[in-house]
């Protein structure tokens, strides 16, 4: 919103879904509900992850199951890192034109509209 668009009919990138930095464990990740709260608010929600391909069928988020990790661009409306992998630190996200919110404080290379939560 304080960019000039609602989170309503955003499209949204969440970086990572494992549960910590660097592994393929997305056992009780708060990114599924984080993904769950975006489209409650009518946002499109999409991942990427490096060690997760593919989402898990799991009893808690069954409706995210079979979604696939797509590439990280700036064609989103937002970026939210949810995980800090090494390679999100390690990105060059200068020359991007979407925000990104950083929920692990984690991003070297900053865009200019970039938020620490």
């Amino acid at each position: 919103n304080k960019e000039g668009k609602a989170v309503k009919g955003a499209r949204i990138l969440i970086l990572g879904l494992a549960y910590k930095p660097n592994v393929d464990d997305d056992r009780e990740s708060p990114t599924y509900t984080l993904i769950e709260k975006l489209e409650a608010l009518g946002a499109t929600v999409d991942y990427n992850d490096p060690f997760i391909d593919e989402i898990s069928m799991t009893r808690e988020h069954a409706e995210l199951a079979g979604r696939k990790s797509v590439p990280v661009s700036d064609e989103f409306d937002l970026l939210v890192v949810a995980t800090n992998h090494e390679v999100y630190s390690d990105r060059d996200y200068s020359r991007f034109n979407c925000p990104i919110v950083d929920t692990r404080n984690s991003i070297r290379n900053p865009p200019k509209l970039y938020y620490k939560a």
